[in-house]
């Protein structure tokens, strides 16, 4: 790590090898916090992501799975998974899913996921609190690379879901999803928009009956 300064900045993406970035990496692993590399810079985020994020984290987890599972989608979710092309690519999505015929393909006690064997998330997540810019851009050009099929950003602040569909490493604005079809934005901006006044037993019934 002979180039890099002793305090690491967070939040920035800042120049690095990929030699680095793992060395980077070694003394954080285990604390709260995630890290990305893209075309040769890093970004680590390390700031607690406090109550707004994490409530807008699990509902919309929450959400996604019981749709899903009531319009029988195979689907399998993680939370914060690093999946990592060597060399070139390191991502850690607030949340991501495998869907549909790839819904299995990770093997249990897969750690990172090597995206050189596996496929990468057909969906993945990003929850925007203070990370909004970043998320809308060079988030989804990290995502574009990888040809993830669909990048959602839940704005925090503005309760909206900002979505998009990635096709020829191009990404287009949708109003409706095309990998959980029947699942449009404004369902779930509804449902975010209830979380301020409901609690989430609350949220998640008005979710369900919506859905029925």
């Amino acid at each position: 790590m002979s180039q890099l300064k002793t305090v690491i900045p967070t939040d920035t993406w800042f120049n690095t090898t990929w030699q680095d970035y793992l060395e980077i990496l070694e003394p954080i692993e285990g604390e709260k916090g995630k890290s990305y590399y893209y075309k040769g810079k890093s970004r680590l985020e390390m700031s607690p992501l406090g109550n707004d994020h994490g409530r807008d984290h699990l509902i919309i987890i929450i959400a996604v799975s019981l749709f899903a599972s009531l319009r029988g989608i195979p689907i399998n979710g993680t939370d914060n998974c690093t999946y990592r092309k060597t060399g070139t690519h390191q991502m850690q999505p607030d949340v991501s899913y495998y869907i549909g015929d790839k819904a299995n393909i990770i093997p249990w006690g897969t750690s990172i996921v090597d995206l050189d064997v596996y496929p990468p998330p057909d969906l993945v997540i990003e929850v925007a609190n203070t990370s909004l810019a970043d998320d809308k851009g060079e988030k989804r050009l990290l995502y574009e690379d990888l040809n993830i099929q669909e990048y959602w950003i839940v704005d925090v602040q503005n309760l909206e879901i900002i979505a998009f569909k990635i096709v020829d490493g191009g990404s287009k604005r949708i109003t409706d999803s095309q990998v959980l079809p029947g699942l449009a934005m404004s369902l779930l901006e509804e449902t975010l928009q209830r979380t301020r006044h409901n609690d989430q037993s609350q949220v998640i019934n008005g979710f369900l009956s919506q859905l029925r």
